[in-house]
């Protein structure tokens, strides 16, 4: 295996893998090639010796929503169906590094969710019940826990949304995101899996309730079996199969600030201002706000959103007043009814969905990945993806995370 330079940095991604022409047949098809597809390979090859796969992107590998999100990883939601799944993906993020022996620079700094009414506070006390019967580490703090956490937060009680106080989960944190997709890509690779990029998906042919083939912008090939893990796209993928499911799809937007000296110590989110800070590795202040309320599949979004963001962070970080704006970007993230993931069957019966991760996708990868694939492989459901099949809607067992965990991202 070729491995990282001395120095740390990885190699350039086209260095990593091939792009080959599509093979006539494959056992399993992925359709879309960022964090959640390539964990999908990844785990199809390394827990159950399926290695006749294809990856296809209509991109570049790991450049649509992989590349643009703010990196946060936290398992400490409120329903039980919920802390199950994120908190397997955080186990698997803690061992990552070493399973794909890639730097992924997992940094478990933990996250602060910040209240700031009564009805935030009693909430997120709630929450913390919850993890803690649900073996997740959380705990609540009050406004001097938060001082002591990080004290660049403007803790003064003369402010529009004072801090009443904040959950805290110390093993939640970031990871680089483009090094998490090259590392799997890289070992997908190493398995025999086809990596394919430039690859559009045209359509599909069928015969009565199966999926018999894909039909693509570099030729038709067949398949076994076909998952869907393309984030904001899954919609227009199931028109063509000739069924509906539940999501919008929404802009999403962040930014990035210019490199600065290390100052910001773990994660803080805010739900009432719905914005979120963190340091990146190089430095950079990185940023996240809420969805557009307009459907749309544009990797860009409002100005106001950006403003109101900037604003809040203002506020309860003051140090960060004089700092400029970088760059700034969106991403399109499917949103369901309860604000939960869609992963399962579908109507035909060798097909499946991995979609409706909404703010939430980034920080499932390897959990997602591990169950969607054992799924795929053993033809029924993990335990933990169960409660998030496409039936749920019809039979009403809905898993509403919408609010319950202080912020959705």
């Amino acid at each position: 295996m070729s491995t990282a330079p001395a120095t740390g940095v990885p190699e350039h991604p086209a260095l990593l893998w091939r792009n080959p022409d599509p093979k006539p047949s494959y056992d399993v098809v992925i359709v879309g090639g960022g964090g959640h597809g390539l964990a999908t390979a990844h785990y199809l090859a390394k827990n159950h010796g399926i290695t006749n796969v294809a990856v296809l992107e209509k991109g570049w590998l790991a450049g649509g929503n992989m590349a643009r999100n703010t990196t946060l990883i936290r398992s400490n939601y409120l329903w039980d169906e919920s802390a199950a799944i994120y908190e397997h993906s955080l186990k698997l993020w803690e061992t990552l590094e070493e399973d794909l022996d890639y730097p992924i620079l997992f940094s478990q700094r933990g996250v602060l969710n910040l209240a700031h009414t009564l009805q935030d506070v009693r909430d997120s006390v709630r929450r913390v019940g919850a993890n803690v019967l649900n073996g997740v580490d959380a705990e609540w703090v009050d406004t001097a826990g938060v001082a002591e956490l990080c004290p660049i937060v403007n803790t003064s009680p003369d402010i529009r949304y004072p801090v009443l106080g904040a959950t805290y989960q110390p093993r939640a944190g970031i990871a680089k995101h483009d090094y998490v997709a090259w590392g799997l890509a890289r070992r997908a690779d190493e398995a025999g899996i086809d990596l394919i990029q430039d690859c559009e998906v045209l359509g599909f042919t069928t015969d009565g309730d199966r999926v018999t083939g894909v039909r693509t912008s570099r030729g038709d090939i067949a398949c076994g079996t076909l998952a869907l893990c393309a984030a904001g796209r899954t919609s227009t993928l199931t028109d063509e199969l000739g069924f509906r499911v539940p999501l919008q799809s929404h802009p999403l937007q962040a930014l990035v600030s210019e490199l600065l000296e290390p100052v910001h110590p773990t994660v803080v989110m805010s739900n009432a201002v719905h914005v979120y800070v963190s340091q990146a590795h190089k430095g950079e202040l990185v940023m996240g706000a809420g969805v557009d309320s307009y459907n749309g599949y544009g990797q860009r979004g409002s100005f106001h959103i950006v403003e109101r963001q900037m604003a809040a962070a203002v506020e309860l970080f003051p140090v960060f007043a004089r700092a400029h704006v970088l760059r700034t970007w969106g991403g399109v993230v499917d949103v369901t009814p309860d604000a939960s993931p869609i992963v399962g069957r579908t109507p035909y019966e060798n097909v499946y969905l991995n979609c409706g991760w909404g703010t939430g996708g980034f920080k499932a990868t390897p959990g997602v990945g591990w169950c969607l694939a054992h799924t795929i492989a053993t033809g029924e459901p993990h335990p933990y993806n169960a409660p998030f099949t496409l039936d749920r809607f019809v039979t009403g067992r809905l898993v509403d995370e919408h609010g319950a965990a202080a912020v959705a991202h």
